[in-house]
């Protein structure tokens, strides 16, 4: 243990300009984090840069051994390759290394997120992403561009009877977070957009009516 804290806090040193580096317990050593974004860890005091397609000729080049974590006995292979001691004494080389599997983590997570179905986001069920099916939003990267409020016209085009909390429930979404978790500044707005809104198309209807 003591040679993966004095290895942990020598690679903290060493990767100082990547960011604040984190480090928590996992897979039996510990993981190390910028901005929640995983991309090494240390274990029995030997430092593992985590794989990306960028890095993969290197390390196939410099033949780094992966980590092996051990599971209910059975040995997992993960996605995390050795430093040898050639490669940590040459810290610009490590430190260009470890940006690149940084930033490779990066994309990984956004990719993640945005393969996510749109049932997945806080507050949307499975009728709600039905619903935004129908009106031709499929995916996360969708939703997003399109924007809580003209989401929700679409699909209030198709179901009146889809009221305010749809809205909130739309802006939390995109926004990663329940919708009573909302700022109650953003609910003023949204509330005031909403009745705004619904006065108009009231409007719209009664001329259409009377024409």
């Amino acid at each position: 243990m003591d040679d993966s804290k004095n290895r942990i806090a020598s690679t903290i040193a060493k990767l100082a300009q990547l960011g604040e580096i984190d480090c928590r317990s996992q897979f039996g050593g510990y993981s190390l984090s910028v901005e929640r974004v995983v991309f090494a860890l240390v274990a029995e005091g030997e430092l593992y840069l985590r794989a990306c397609e960028e890095v993969r000729p290197y390390l196939t080049e410099r033949k780094m051994k992966a980590f092996t974590f051990n599971r209910g006995g059975i040995p997992v292979e993960l996605n995390y390759f050795r430093v040898d001691e050639s490669l940590w004494q040459e810290t610009q080389q490590l430190v260009a290394l470890s940006q690149l599997c940084l930033t490779g983590a990066r994309q990984q997570r956004v990719n993640r997120y945005e393969n996510r179905r749109l049932k997945d986001l806080p507050n949307l069920t499975m009728r709600l992403e039905v619903l935004l099916r129908h009106v031709g939003i499929c995916s996360v990267r969708m939703l997003k561009e399109q924007g809580a409020k003209r989401s929700w016209l679409k699909l209030h085009a198709r179901n009146k009877n889809l009221g305010i909390n749809v809205l909130f429930a739309l802006e939390g979404a995109i926004l990663g977070q329940h919708h009573e978790a909302l700022p109650q500044a953003l609910k003023a707005e949204l509330r005031h957009w909403y009745s705004e809104t619904l006065q108009l198309k009231n409007y719209v209807e009664k001329l259409r009516t009377t024409l």
